[in-house]
């Protein structure tokens, strides 16, 4: 992997790292929040949890990209 590939890899990683913490420490606020049925935990913190690895699932599918010499997906419309 060349030096200019890593550079475009730099950001999206970085957001993708970011949001993925912040949606992780979301579902712990709901799992650790007592005033709420159990249901209600489940349902946000499962969203939260979904959310995240949704989050480094489509940060693996741009890093595929970048590799694959698409660093522009404009050119796909």
């Amino acid at each position: 992997m060349n030096d200019r590939h890593r550079k475009k890899m730099t950001a999206p990683i970085i957001i993708a790292v970011v949001f993925a913490a912040l949606f992780l420490c979301y579902a712990v606020l709901y799992f650790s929040l007592d005033e709420l049925p159990l249901a209600v935990k489940a349902i946000f913190g499962g969203l939260m949890i979904a959310l995240a690895v949704a989050m480094i699932y489509v940060l693996i599918g741009r890093i595929r990209e970048i590799k694959g010499g698409e660093e522009d997906d404009l050119d796909n419309y």
